[in-house]
């Protein structure tokens, strides 16, 4: 899988607190590792959008990723609103997150992410389009799939 990176994200990490660096870096690894474990993304835009770091492909949502010092103890993924991705998230995960509205996955500093939910969360996101009309984009009970 092809990175495109803009180098301003590199600046973005930078910036970002020494406590706070790991957590986003863990998120960017997670989504580049989901990314490049997919059959269908060939390449990866990681770019600033809002500045925050943004990772956008073919036929995805965006994910974007920050922390934001008037919140000091949480960091965030967070997905396009009017998409059906944390509505989704929701039903498939419950409360295994925390989110804000239909917008985000919230992360407490001190919080273990649980990873496999987490990298489900992101394949449905960098998927999107392939999915958007299927029920629970397609993670839904097979029976429900069937037409």
């Amino acid at each position: 899988m092809k990175i495109h990176q803009d180098p301003r994200v590199a600046s973005k990490f930078q910036a970002y607190p020494d406590e706070i660096r790991p957590k986003l870096n863990n998120l960017r690894d997670l989504i580049l590792e989901t990314a490049n474990e997919s059959e269908h993304i060939k390449e990866i835009e990681e770019t600033l959008k809002w500045g925050e770091p943004s990772y956008l492909v073919k036929k995805g949502s965006t994910i974007r990723i920050d922390w934001k010092a008037k919140s000091p103890g949480q960091y965030a993924m967070y997905f396009k609103c009017t998409s059906k991705l944390v509505l989704t998230f929701r039903e498939l995960h419950g409360d295994t997150f925390k989110y804000e509205k239909n917008r985000a996955i919230l992360f407490d500093l001190e919080e273990e992410i649980p990873t496999q939910e987490l990298k489900e969360c992101i394949e449905l996101a960098l998927k999107y389009h392939l999915v958007k009309d299927k029920p629970l984009l397609g993670k839904g009970n097979i029976k429900t799939d069937i037409k």
